[in-house]
């Protein structure tokens, strides 16, 4: 008979997923993995039939905690660009805080490895964000363009922002407002 698996011990491989594909890539092995968690290699794979269910629970988990943190505290009857201001002081907050989470995170966004259905059980966290994305083109110069593109912009300013509040913390807030208003002017002027 088979042991129950421990939610602890998932938690733990989760954790150290993160930590050693930020520091080494997804290419790293199983095996450093399960070694930082503390369990066993087979152990791991009791949990995560193989390397690419990982990734896949790991990117669900990221995306899962991403969107936690993003909406609490949404101004639902404010205007689109105080709504967009939310969304992207919490994602930089966030990145901020977690940058292995947010290197990990920008990996297994890049990863054909992570599967088109968990891409789209992801995406169910973000229905309101990616609202206010395709309220936001609709009127200004991306007006009959791609979301997704100005979603794009968003995530590769966001990188941009979070890079140089970690390398000059004391300035954090003058880089959030400027990255907002060059997002804001971009995709809603």
């Amino acid at each position: 008979m088979a042991r129950p698996k421990s939610e602890d011990k998932r938690q733990a491989i989760l954790a150290s997923a993160i930590a050693i594909f930020a520091a080494q890539g997804l290419g790293a092995p199983t095996a450093k993995i399960a070694r930082r968690a503390g369990v066993s290699e087979g152990t791991l794979f009791n949990y995560f039939s193989n390397k690419d269910e990982l990734l896949n629970a790991l990117y669900l988990l990221l995306k899962a905690e991403l969107s936690e943190v993003m909406l609490p505290g949404y101004p639902d009857s404010q205007d689109l660009r105080s709504k967009a201001l939310h969304i992207w002081r919490r994602y930089i907050g966030w990145g901020v805080d977690h940058p292995d989470k947010r290197k990990c995170m920008a990996l297994l966004t890049l990863s054909d490895r992570v599967g088109e259905k968990t891409r789209e059980r992801a995406m169910e966290g973000f229905a309101e964000i990616n609202l206010v994305i395709h309220h936001s083109v609709a009127g200004g110069s991306f007006c009959g363009r791609s979301p997704d593109f100005a979603g794009a912009i968003m995530a590769a300013l966001a990188e941009t922002t979070m890079d140089f509040i970690q390398r000059e913390r004391d300035n954090a807030e003058f880089y959030t407002s400027m990255g907002f208003d060059a997002f804001w002017r971009a995709i809603a002027g």
